[in-house]
């Protein structure tokens, strides 16, 4: 037996609660694993509290990702005593996620954790840092330097917006953040934003072409805020978008594309290739101030996730949440 965060549907509507499950219950796979960490992502929060339509199947453990270690493997790849992660797959929405303290799942789906990262710092970056770094990496795959100016992140207070911002000042690029708290204006450049503004300037209808200022940008709000990110993007600039927290609309012309040749990036962190996730990974590893990492992360147990699921869709979290699976 173990313990697992469940949701499941009946006439009453959804159930969430902490349950106890029998290793039989887990979901096909080839490799089962002892979660050691996960984390509370956006899309988790929508799927505990059912505000959106994220779980696929029911019953469902929730928690699209995790890291954890390796205690039985048919997979010729993963040996008992790996450590490793996981991010995305449809885990968390068809396929029994992290929020427990097993996991069954496809081999093909896990990452070696890097030497220098342990377990918890790994979810302290999560699927979160893993999208941010794919965004940073569409940026720079797509030519944008440090020196071609400013780039705007969006929703900056949260998890990917965090990371991107200290990913982005890491590299060297000059950042704007872009959040609904200016209270956090300190924590922000703390992070290394060179300025804060309020979201209000992105979030109601804009102009199909405002002026011209962001060189590039880390989009993981949409709606209008996307649109108006683009529609001030300077010619030939690259815009990344991996998130709908303003909503999955897209209330734009295509006035910015076709005469100033910007670029709207796509950022799929679910179904990205096994050597875009490692080569994420390595520079994750590589870049971060685990110590910048710890100061923006809360820990929490499987006890807590139903509470602070809520918190985190009403914006009341700041950067990152891990969930401690052992505890």
């Amino acid at each position: 037996m173990f313990k697992a965060l469940l949701i499941d549907k009946n006439d009453d509507g959804l159930q969430v609660g902490l349950n106890e499950i029998e290793e039989s219950q887990l979901p096909e796979g080839d490799v089962r694993v002892k979660v050691l960490y996960s984390t509370l992502n956006y899309k988790d929060g929508l799927a505990i509290t059912g505000k959106a339509p994220v779980v696929r199947k029911f019953p469902m453990v929730p928690g699209i990702d995790f890291a954890a270690e390796v205690v039985e493997s048919n997979h010729q790849a993963w040996s008992v005593g790996d450590k490793v992660i996981l991010n995305g797959w449809g885990v968390g929405e068809s396929h029994w996620g992290g929020l427990a303290e097993q996991a069954r799942v496809n081999g093909d789906w896990l990452v070696a954790l890097p030497e220098s990262v342990s377990a918890k710092q790994a979810m302290s970056i999560g699927t979160a840092g893993y999208t941010a770094m794919l965004c940073v990496m569409g940026l720079q795959d797509q030519g944008v330097k440090p020196e071609d100016g400013e780039i705007i992140v969006t929703g900056a207070n949260g998890g990917v917006g965090s990371i991107a911002t200290l990913l982005l000042s890491k590299l060297g690029y000059t950042v704007v953040a872009s959040t609904g708290r200016l209270e956090e204006t300190d924590y922000l450049k703390s992070l290394g934003a060179t300025e804060v503004i309020h979201r209000d300037e992105f979030s109601s209808p804009g102009k199909p072409l405002a002026r011209e200022r962001w060189a590039g940008a880390v989009d993981s709000v949409g709606s209008h805020t996307l649109a108006n990110v683009c529609a001030s993007t300077r010619y030939g600039g690259v815009v990344t978008a991996c998130g709908l927290a303003q909503g999955m609309d897209f209330p734009a012309t295509v006035a910015p594309f076709i005469l100033r040749g910007v670029r709207l990036i796509g950022i799929d962190s679910v179904n990205a290739p096994l050597e875009k996730r490692i080569e994420a990974w390595t520079q994750l590893a590589n870049l971060l101030d685990m110590d910048k990492l710890a100061e923006n992360t809360r820990e929490i147990t499987l006890n807590d996730c139903v509470e602070v699921a809520t918190d985190l869709l009403a914006g009341k979290v700041r950067g990152r949440v891990v969930v401690d699976c052992t505890a």
